[in-house]
């Protein structure tokens, strides 16, 4: 039925270091119909603290713990739900682009209940001095000198590497390596023509 919430949102996923061009892609991408970009960073600095959910993370956050992979994947589903009761995202005829969602393998396991992965796309950018060119431009273009630290930037790119690794190799099924070197047009080319050739996204989008 049209505008009926499935159990799972049909989703694909971008994982790529610092810098590789994720929120790039994903708003490429997500001004072409049929695809919604869902980036888990700009939810959470969106965040409205005052709702009880909110109010769950600044406890965490004042203690100094870690929050719960359920409580993230929690707040996910709630700011999907909420757009799709706006109508930003129909669930109908839309797929998820998600970027900064799962970090980790719990969070993906989790993610099962309300996600159907279709395909990961792993924005691969193994020159480490291309993306440390490019985090500290963004730093500065946008006035963050901190992170414009060759000491932040690293450590940022061995987060990401620790975080994801096990990630990979659970998408392993449904996973492309995309050339995240490449001028941004390249790279969203490689990506669409491995959508289009989804069968999956032949069925949903009514071409298989």
């Amino acid at each position: 039925m049209i505008g009926e919430r499935p159990e799972k949102y049909k989703a694909f996923i971008f994982i790529g270091a610092p810098g590789c061009g994720k929120g790039t892609q994903g708003a490429i991408l997500g001004s072409i119909p049929r695809f919604y970009h869902f980036s888990m960073g700009d939810a959470f600095r969106s965040m409205d603290t005052r709702t009880p959910i909110g109010q769950e993370f600044v406890a965490y956050s004042r203690r100094g713990d870690l929050v719960p992979d359920e409580l993230t994947v929690r707040y996910f589903r709630t700011q999907v739900d909420a757009r799709a009761d706006l109508h930003m995202f129909k669930p109908d005829i839309d797929v998820l682009l998600l970027d900064g969602i799962p970090r980790s393998v719990e969070q993906a396991k989790l993610l099962e209940e309300h996600i159907e992965v279709l395909q990961l796309f792993h924005l691969s950018c193994p020159n480490r001095e291309e993306l440390i060119t490019r985090i500290r431009k963004r730093a500065l273009k946008e006035g963050r000198m901190d992170d414009a630290s060759e000491e932040v930037i690293q450590r940022r790119i061995r987060t990401y590497e620790d975080e994801t690794k096990g990630l990979l190799d659970h998408y392993a099924d449904r996973r492309a390596d995309i050339n995240a070197n490449q001028v941004p047009i390249k790279v969203t080319n490689d990506i669409l023509t491995e959508i289009l050739r989804h069968p999956e996204w032949q069925i949903f989008a009514g071409e298989g």
